[in-house]
C-alpha cells in the first residue's frame, strides 16, 4: 500500500495547537513514513490502515503521547507501553515529556509503529471484558431494583453503552456524586441513549 501522504486538515488542526507543537510535528513526521491514512478523529491526528485505527497522537497537560489502539496485543520489548487506566482494555500509550525524548526514541518508535501495523494487518482483536464483569455501583443497582422501566431500558442498551454508564457512575468517589450522576443520566438511559449520544 502506498503512503497517501499528509492530510491538509491535520496540518491545519496542528497549526492551531498551543502546546506540544514541536513534539507533535516530530511524531507526525515519523508516523507519516508508513502507509497509513491520516485523519482528524476525536480532535487528534489519527492514522489508519485499511480503515482500521492504528495509532493516534494526542497531548495532555503533563505529556504528549502515541496511542496504539491495539497496544495490548503488542510485544513491548522496551517496556514503554502504558495502560492509561485499569478500564482501558486495548489501547496503550508511549508518553513523552519533550522533543529530545522523541528524537532519542525514534528508532524504537518506528519498530513499535511497524508492529502496530502488522497487528492491524493480521486481523487480531483484543478480547474485551464482558459487561457482566464490570462492577455495578451499589447506588445504581439499588435504583435498578426500584425502577423496572430503568432496569429494562438499561438492559436494552448495547454492551458498550452499558459499560460507558457503569464506568462513569463508578468513577465518582463519593456516593452523593454517584447518585447525582445516576439521576442526571436516567432520562438518557430511558431514551435508549448512551452517555455520549
Amino acid at each position: 500500500m502506498r503512503n497517501p501522504g499528509p492530510n491538509p486538515a491535520v496540518g491545519e488542526h496542528l497549526a492551531k495547537a498551543t502546546k506540544w507543537r514541536e513534539e507533535t510535528a516530530k511524531l507526525r513526521s515519523i508516523v507519516l513514513e508508513y502507509p497509513l491514512t491520516e485523519e482528524v478523529k476525536w480532535g487528534q491526528p489519527c492514522y489508519m490502515f485499511d480503515g482500521g485505527n492504528v495509532v493516534l497522537i494526542h497531548g495532555f497537560k503533563e505529556y504528549c503521547a502515541l496511542l496504539f489502539f491495539k497496544g495490548a496485543l503488542m510485544k513491548d520489548p522496551e517496556g514503554i507501553l502504558i495502560q492509561q487506566t485499569e478500564n482501558v482494555q486495548a489501547g496503550r500509550q508511549i508518553r513523552f515529556g519533550d522533543l529530545q525524548q522523541i528524537i532519542r526514541m525514534e528508532g524504537v518508535l518506528k519498530a513499535y509503529i511497524e508492529e502496530a501495523i502488522e497487528v492491524e494487518k493480521s486481523g487480531l482483536e483484543v478480547k474485551h471484558r464482558e459487561t457482566s464483569e464490570f462492577k455495578v455501583p451499589e447506588e445504581f443497582q439499588r435504583r435498578l431494583d426500584e425502577d423496572t422501566a430503568l432496569k429494562a431500558a438499561f438492559g436494552a442498551l448495547t454492551p458498550g453503552r452499558q459499560r460507558g454508564y457503569l464506568l462513569y457512575f463508578a468513577g465518582a468517589k463519593q456516593a452523593k456524586t454517584r447518585e447525582s450522576r445516576i439521576e442526571k443520566c436516567a432520562p438518557q438511559i430511558l431514551a435508549g441513549k448512551g452517555l455520549q449520544d
